[in-house]
């Protein structure tokens, strides 16, 4: 039974033509952009650096060379004393002096053209950028990735993906999937946590991201999203780093699909040096990859590896697997990264549906007598409970309520917070976990009560009727019992296990002591040691150091605007400069005066609706700024749909799309709840420009279809769940 989680293979087209017929255009007005990463891929190592400006990058001040083992607060130091010293140069050419130059400041006008003007070589001064080589690193990727390359150009084929995108991990993480940025992007593909969980499983036992083959197929399905979307390579490639609704948003406020009108003139405020050179670095990186011997010489690359892959039916130890298959920990845990490191000390176990590699050549079975070998007694039903979560960076009461099946406010009740959205890293939030909601083993004889335990509860976990608990311990009623009181759960030895295999329920405590001691959630935040990441662009402004501090390599920006829970998301939240917003998914008036801090009313006023009368989605709608401003709003907006997206995201993942075309009489609403069981603004982002008012039968509606991640609900729980954490206060 070998297995693929994400089978883009099975993906639907989203339109009617192969999604990579189109070209990866390149623009002549680019080639000085293409051939400044060709020179950092291909030309200069890590010890070299390039000191150039950020907006022309065919300006090239200086080469410096970097010491040995040079540490990362003697390159800052490096890069920053570079760049005052052509500061320097350009302020004092900026105030008109062109006689008596020395030897450098005349080396640094003539690479400007003749006719440059002063106020331009003053605004060149706040533009000086230090950029480090990544000749070396480029070298190992390219060795790296033979490993994968060829799952890599399946999965993109497959699913209507260019396949030269297979080179985008070179920009990314130079094909290491240990790679991890300062602001938490992990991989290959370097996901951040939110965007990586509508693909994959990410949470403080698995994180996918981490695993080659997993978050490949997901980054495809990824990058078939964003061309759905914008219908441009060059800008759904942007967009894999500035996010749908950025690029959406250029393409308005620029008035073309043009890339290089768009790097050039668009002036979005997240729109920086990484968003403008993301398309360039990923043509010059698929350049120097498709003629690497031109540049390299001959590499020998990373041989596949031949693998079997099981999912798991049950919950089981990491030591059990290890154990039963005959590898050792150190195997098993090369082959299956995305398990963390609650897993390898035990906290957790390796949860059912896992899909678990190991290798062709050292383990001598098929998916079914990989199954076979694993004990009985050593199977579970649940994973292990949580009583505590250290709050990591990117959580919120929201997510950590979805990702526990309970609710924000039993959170805020539990731990005594005033605020649902003042919680920080490492802070400790206790959890509602209940003795009663885990089984009593099957071979407990004997129950010892604790509080808050009542007789049904005990008869449901033990699995007798509660008569017959009853009769055994002589109780005429069910109110009768106390804390300690010892009660007879079994009338005779356990029955022998029957022929067919059980599952056993994760072992619990039956006696009356304390509880033990919480379960110290591992966090996802301290992996094992990585190797030093070698992320290509880094957003820096003028004031740049490709720094890489801690094992941790410089990220790249969030999304357009908002934050990158949002850079898959294609909607607009930001307030247009005439005051209005388009109505989405999921808000009402009631949201909007809250994020205004105004009465419903006054919004119904100035906009003229009667009461009652809704928020249509896709609508404008005029906002009134008396105590908050444009941007204050946005930044609540914002929230809001950054958490109501988090505590989906905790259940569920995209596997798949279906197009579906409307009936005579359908209701898009009712299919989106009842048959394809979304909720309306995951539909929305994958058709934001389906006019609602307008439907008509044959109209072609986009569905993604979601699978359940570990420890979710089914989705209309999901769904109720989510909705009821996001009420207004």
């Amino acid at each position: 039974m070998i297995l693929r989680r994400i089978s883009t293979g099975m993906l639907v087209m989203l339109i009617a033509l192969p999604l990579a017929a189109e070209p990866l255009t390149r623009p002549a007005g680019l080639e000085r952009d293409i051939a400044f990463w060709r020179q950092v891929f291909a030309e200069l190592t890590s010890k070299q650096a390039l000191v150039h400006d950020n907006r022309n990058l065919s300006i090239v001040y200086a080469t410096v060379d970097l010491p040995n083992n040079v540490s990362t607060r003697k390159r800052r130091r490096i890069a920053d004393q570079t760049r005052n010293k052509y500061k320097a140069i350009l302020k004092e050419l900026a105030r008109g002096k062109r006689n008596g130059l020395t030897t450098e400041q005349k080396r640094v006008l003539e690479l400007w053209p003749d006719d440059v003007t002063n106020g331009e070589l003053r605004a060149a001064a706040g533009r000086i950028r230090f950029q480090q080589g990544l000749a070396d690193r480029f070298r190992d990727g390219l060795r790296r990735s033979g490993r994968w390359e060829k799952h890599i150009r399946d999965a993109l084929s497959d699913a209507g993906v260019p396949v030269e995108l297979a080179s985008l991990p070179h920009v990314e993480s130079s094909y290491n999937p240990a790679a991890r940025s300062h602001v938490g992007a992990s991989g290959l593909w370097q996901f951040t946590r939110d965007t990586g969980r509508r693909f994959m499983q990410i949470d403080h036992v698995v994180d996918e991201r981490r695993d080659p083959y997993v978050s490949s197929d997901a980054a495809a399905a990824l990058l078939k999203y964003n061309y759905s979307i914008l219908q441009s390579w060059p800008l759904a490639i942007t967009a894999y780093n500035h996010g749908v609704a950025g690029m959406r948003r250029a393409v308005r406020q620029t008035g073309t699909e043009d890339i290089e009108v768009i790097v050039r003139t668009y002036k979005g405020r997240a729109f920086g040096f990484a968003s403008r050179n993301f398309y360039v670095a990923f043509l010059a990186a698929n350049e120097v990859a498709e003629n690497a011997e031109k540049y390299f010489g001959k590499i020998n690359k990373d041989d596949p590896v031949p693998q079997v892959v099981v999912e798991l039916d049950d919950y089981v130890a990491a030591d059990t697997l290890a154990q039963a298959l005959g590898v050792s920990d150190g195997t098993l845990r090369e082959y299956n990264p995305a398990l963390l490191k609650s897993v390898w000390t035990g906290l957790k176990y390796v949860p059912r549906g896992f899909e678990l590699r190991l290798p062709a050549d050292d383990v001598d079975m098929d998916g079914g007598e990989i199954l076979a070998a694993i004990p009985n007694d050593a199977r579970f039903a649940r994973q292990t409970p949580d009583l505590e979560h250290r709050v990591e960076r990117g959580d919120s009461l929201s997510l950590i309520a979805a990702r526990y099946d309970t609710s924000v406010s039993e959170l805020m009740t539990i731990n005594n917070l005033r605020s649902r959205h003042k919680i920080r890293v490492g802070q400790v939030i206790n959890l509602p976990y209940k003795a009663g909601a885990t089984a009593i083993p099957a071979d407990a004889d004997v129950y010892i009560v604790r509080s808050g335990d009542t007789i049904s509860e005990i008869a449901t976990r033990a699995g007798v009727k509660q008569s017959e608990l009853l009769a055994m311990n002589s109780l005429a009623s069910g109110n009768r019992i106390y804390a300690g009181q010892q009660l007879i759960i079994r009338a005779a030895p356990a029955a022998a296990a029957s022929a067919s295999p059980t599952v056993a329920e994760p072992p619990t405590v039956v006696a009356a002591e304390p509880a033990p001691e919480p379960v110290q959630v591992a966090a996802a935040a301290e992996p094992e040691p990585e190797p030093e990441p070698t992320m290509a662009i880094v957003e820096s402004g003028a004031d740049d150091s490709n720094q890489q501090e801690s094992g941790e390599q410089e990220g790249l920006p969030a999304s357009a605007g908002a934050d990158s829970a949002l850079l898959a998301d294609p909607s607009d939240y930001l307030v247009s400069a005439d005051g209005t917003i388009e109505i989405q998914a999921a808000e009402t008036l009631g949201h909007f005066a809250d994020w205004l801090d105004i009465k419903t009313q006054r919004l119904r006023d100035a906009n003229g609706y009667a009461f009652r009368q809704p928020a249509v989605i896709g609508h404008r709608i005029k906002l009134v700024f008396d105590d908050v401003d444009a941007d204050e709003f946005a930044s609540k907006r914002i929230a809001y749909h950054r958490e109501l997206q988090e505590a989906f995201f905790a259940r569920y993942r995209i596997v798949d799309t279906k197009v579906h075309k409307l009936r005579s009489g359908e209701s898009l609403f009712v299919l989106s709840l009842r048959r394809y069981k979304v909720p309306v603004w995951l539909l929305r982002q994958y058709n934001p420009d389906l006019d609602i008012d307008r439907l008509r039968p044959g109209t072609e509606v986009i569905f993604p279809q979601i699978e359940l991640s570990a420890g979710g609900s089914d989705p209309a729980a999901a769904m109720a769940n989510a909705a009821a954490n996001q009420e207004v206060d």
